[in-house]
């Protein structure tokens, strides 16, 4: 495995500057701006995460203004009282994505946000107070008591929050394979506790948030 700095220089290299590497990398929320965050729009993104996973991101997002508005801006306490009646109803309004069960999933993962809430005061809060240096034990918890979160989807939400996070894309594996962390598409818990332990070490040894490592690592494959 290498250390941050062949990483760095690797990338300076790609890129020609700090700057213009600066520049292509992704920033996280701060936990006060994660807390700041209401429990709607985090059962919005965990929605719109829902409906975009197998489906074109634009078409979905072009639709999203009406699924603000057919479930109540996502107002959690609303949704979850949204039951099988009004589900059915949703599957006859052709401005949605008529896919029943992602439909389904929305006033369950309303139901999942405000058991959250209800613990730690907000899923903000949650979001904020989880440690970078057990993201994949978040991962799994969302994919445990969230519905339809298992996958790439857990850490593509984190992303689309700003939480920070690594994502196992193609790329990231492609390298972490070369740096011979794992052999294959991290999905075991051993391999995941792998992963998450080499990103623990780039970031002490960097002190960049996983989200921008995660895009370094990725520049290190070759198409």
């Amino acid at each position: 495995m290498h250390d941050y700095r062949w990483l760095h220089e690797y990338c300076l290299n790609r890129f020609g500057s700090a700057a213009a590497l600066d520049a292509r990398l992704p920033q996280a929320k701060s936990p006060a701006e994660l807390r700041a965050v209401g429990d709607d729009r985090y059962l919005s993104l965990l929605s719109l995460r829902v409906f975009r996973a197998g489906l074109k991101h634009s078409l979905v997002d072009a639709k999203w203004p009406a699924f603000e508005e057919a479930f109540f801006a996502f107002d959690p306490h609303k949704v979850v009282l949204m039951g099988a009646e009004h589900l059915e109803r949703l599957m006859q309004d052709e401005r949605l994505i008529r896919h029943l069960a992602k439909l389904k999933s929305v006033p369950r993962n309303a139901q999942f946000v405000l058991d959250v809430a209800r613990e730690h005061g907000s899923f903000g809060a949650w979001l904020a107070d989880w440690p970078a240096s057990d993201i994949t034990g978040l991962w799994r918890y969302l994919a445990k008591h969230g519905c339809q979160l298992g996958g790439l989807s857990a850490p593509r939400f984190l992303r689309m929050a700003g939480k920070d996070t690594f994502i196992p894309t193609d790329d990231v594996v492609a390298a972490l394979k070369a740096q011979g962390i794992v052999d294959k598409a991290p999905t075991s818990q051993r391999d995941l506790a792998a992963v998450q332990a080499a990103f623990n070490q780039w970031q002490e040894q960097s002190g960049r948030p996983l989200c921008q490592l995660s895009t370094m690592l990725a520049c290190t494959v070759n198409h």
